[in-house]
């Protein structure tokens, strides 16, 4: 099922590519996934955001590295659901993913400016890829 391929690389980018047989595809998106978790510090900020350390977090996160993982998370989630069902129409159902991935970059690069950035951010990534997984279900 496309939902849950999806579903896995939302938990995990590389996940849902593993979910869908591509093995080699998901390990790399799991290492890179990796690399910039480490390498931005993104996991500990996520951790001191939701437990109130709002500028500590935004002091934690190297931007340079977190600018990359809002267009690589939103792809893999892309990814592993349009290849979970084949003859699906790659130009229509990228829009909702790449509109996702375009208000991630956004809210990660103006991330000093809102309240509750790591949670900001990521629901203004999510919501648009789940919307277009509602709206293109059946292609």
């Amino acid at each position: 099922m496309r939902i849950i391929a999806a579903l896995f690389s939302l938990l995990m980018p590389g996940f849902g590519q593993i979910y869908n047989r591509e093995f080699l595809k998901g390990i790399i998106f799991i290492v890179f996934e990796h690399f910039d978790n480490m390498y931005g510090k993104i996991n500990k900020s996520i951790h001191l955001d939701f437990n109130g350390s709002h500028q500590e977090a935004l002091d934690t996160v190297v931007h340079d590295v977190m600018l990359f993982y809002p267009g690589f998370y939103v792809y893999a989630v892309w990814d592993a659901w349009f290849y979970a069902k084949s003859g699906a129409n790659k130009t229509t159902t990228a829009i909702p993913f790449l509109v996702g991935g375009f208000l991630g970059e956004l809210g990660a690069i103006f991330s000093t400016k809102i309240p509750f950035p790591t949670l900001t951010v990521g629901l203004i990534m999510i919501i648009p890829m789940l919307i277009g997984m509602i709206i293109f279900r059946k292609q």
